[in-house]
């Protein structure tokens, strides 16, 4: 099944511009997912919204959006109107400007979408802007309309294609200072940091998520099988770590305990394809295994 797209207008760069389409570049839909359900009945349940004063309950044709503009004094606004506003990154994805990748800072990231052209027509022209942003080495900044909002987007090439990230607006970041003024200047001793970064260089190896494990959809999906086989589940206790109370001595012996990691290196980066029919193979496997046991 071809992909579905979640938006289809334009991209524009100065006077070129080119039909796309923007794909999801994440999913959520392999997680466990549970119903919630009557316990005395074993039927699902439906959520309703309730009447605050009336205690009646308030059909979806019954419901409108309204915002507070003083206690218990609401505006009105109907799903048509916000229809109605009609602005340029509604239907077009305009380049404002070109930013050194690194200058990013990761907070303002939010998710990441695949831009592809939308027909043969489009292809040149995408490539073209494609492959001027991997030639300068810069990231195009632009602004998009998704869900009735508008995004600042950071654009960069990927493959054939275009990474599109959604970017937070500066008042959706918190600035740091508040939780880091009160940490000390610490000046901490010479042979502590150097213990700690030889710990570094023991673990220390490439980007693969194709390691990465979701331990806790695994624990979830292993309580769904003994249920399901009749078996009381296990508690587990999950080790707490606490506070060292002699820094050096933790420092030496964590070198110890560090030192097969270094095994670990030596086993080559599995390629985003690899890693990607890994999970798949092993996400069917885990569900299918639920399956069975019923």
């Amino acid at each position: 099944m071809a992909p579905r797209a979640n938006w289809k207008g334009y991209l524009k760069l100065s006077l070129v511009s080119c039909a796309v389409a923007l794909y999801p570049a994440t999913s959520s839909s392999a997680r466990v997912r549970f119903h919630t359900l009557n316990r005395a009945t074993g039927n699902r349940v439906k959520r309703q919204f309730i009447d605050s004063e009336t205690g009646e309950p308030v059909e979806t044709d019954a419901q409108v959006k309204g915002y507070e503009v003083g206690k218990g004094s609401h505006v009105f606004i109907e799903d048509e109107e916000l229809e109605a506003i009609r602005i340029e990154s509604s239907h077009t994805i305009d380049i404002e400007s070109f930013v050194p990748r690194d200058q990013v800072d990761q907070r303002y990231l939010e998710s990441p979408y695949y831009i592809a052209p939308d027909d043969k027509v489009a292809q040149e022209a995408f490539a073209v802007i494609r492959d001027a942003m991997r030639e300068k080495g810069r990231a195009g900044v632009a602004r998009l309309v998704i869900a009735r909002r508008e995004w600042m987007v950071l654009l960069e090439p990927l493959g054939k294609g275009i990474l599109a990230t959604l970017l937070r607006f500066p008042y959706e970041v918190r600035s740091e200072d508040a939780y880091f003024d009160d940490i000390p200047d610490l000046k901490l001793p010479a042979e502590m940091r150097d213990l700690a970064g030889h710990i570094i260089d023991t673990k220390a190896a490439d980007f693969d998520p194709g390691r990465f494990e979701d331990r806790y959809e695994n624990a979830v999906i292993e309580l769904i099988r003994t249920k399901q086989g009749g078996k009381a589940p296990k508690a587990r206790e999950a080790p707490r770590p606490s506070n060292v109370v002699n820094l050096m001595d933790a420092l030496r012996r964590s070198i110890d305990a560090e030192q097969p990691a270094t095994v670990a290196k030596k086993t080559p980066p599995m390629t985003s394809t690899g890693r990607s029919a890994r999970k798949a193979t092993a996400s069917k496997r885990s569900r299918a295994g639920i399956r069975k046991a019923s």
